[in-house]
């Protein structure tokens, strides 16, 4: 236990035989329940989990049959959590890549002061910059923008760090049937949250690369994939918590500025190619296209002040 609270350590790993001891290994004592998921690993992962387990007893093998991906593995590592009345469950990858030096500093949050879910942030560390492949980095800072206003927690960054501990409260509070399954897991996650008013913390974690880990991710593809993800996450936040639970007029500020600066931008790019192809523009298309540009922004960049300001209180 951890200040009283029964903890929980949940492992996804897909093909980790290489480094899942290593993992399992590093896990403090004071740990109650350590939650192996396997999903679908094609490799000895299993095995090497089952060799550890005659040595601890905290630890249960969980396996998928099939590959469902890192966040269906989590979300079976959360029931299984719950199952168990867990307090706390906290998620270390099998990759090696989570410092265990740093697992009281993410607990200690939430078993002392309440608050509902804290993730590592390895951008932090100063040397971040040189330690985090520059692809990785500037993929994950493009989510990061993305995420916070799709999730409307405005005071996070490194949405994609993995490592995060999550209250008993909070995983009740979320339809963990009903998450991303795969690598846009953890963005999803917070849309969940924050629509069912749970507080999140970022903690500084460090940045941990080139132990051996094999990376299957293709940066250009996830960014894709995760940046179509958080749009439909944006609009589903917008509706369920500013129009069905409480009624906020932000949903008109972002509704005006969604129409009227794509349309401004659209016309004017028509004008400047016209202008170029054809010859010169009326005065008054120019100023209206700009008008809407303008109006657009400004209307967006009041709904983001009115999401922030309705959010301050989420901030962990």
């Amino acid at each position: 236990m951890f200040k009283d609270k029964v903890i929980s350590i949940v492992v996804p790993a897909h093909n980790e035989q290489k480094l899942i001891q290593k993992v399992l290994q590093s896990i403090p004592h004071w740990v109650d329940h350590i939650l192996v998921i396997d999903d679908g690993s094609s490799d000895a992962t299993s095995e090497k989990v089952r060799e550890r387990m005659g040595s601890d007893s905290r630890i249960r093998l969980i396996c998928h049959k099939e590959n469902r991906g890192v966040g269906a593995a989590i979300c079976s590592g959360y029931k299984a959590s719950l199952e168990n009345e867990v307090d706390i469950a906290v998620v270390m990858a099998g990759d090696a890549q989570m410092d265990p030096d740093d697992l009281e500093n993410l607990i200690l949050p939430v078993a002392v002061e309440g608050v509902d879910y804290t993730k590592g942030n390895r951008l932090f560390d100063k040397k971040a910059w040189e330690i985090i492949p520059r692809h990785r980095y500037i993929g994950n800072s493009i989510l990061s923008l993305l995420t916070k206003i799709a999730s409307g927690y405005w005071h996070i960054a490194d949405t994609q760090c993995g490592y995060t501990a999550i209250s008993k409260k909070a995983m009740q509070a979320v339809d963990l049937d009903n998450v991303y399954p795969r690598y846009g897991m953890p963005n999803d996650l917070l849309v969940k949250l924050n629509v069912a008013n749970c507080t999140v913390r970022d903690v500084p974690v460090r940045p941990i690369y080139n132990i051996g880990e094999v990376s299957g991710i293709r940066i250009s593809r996830v960014v894709v994939t995760i940046s179509r993800l958080l749009v439909h996450c944006f609009f589903s936040r917008l509706v369920d918590k500013y129009v069905i639970r409480d009624f906020h007029p932000l949903v008109f500020f972002y509704t005006l500025g969604l129409i009227a600066f794509p349309a401004g931008f659209i016309t004017g790019i028509y004008l400047f190619l016209y202008r170029i192809i054809t010859g010169p523009v009326s005065t008054t298309s120019a100023l209206f296209s700009a008008f809407l540009i303008i109006s657009g922004l400004q209307f967006l960049l009041f709904a983001m002040w009115f999401d922030m300001e309705n959010n301050k209180s989420l901030k962990g």
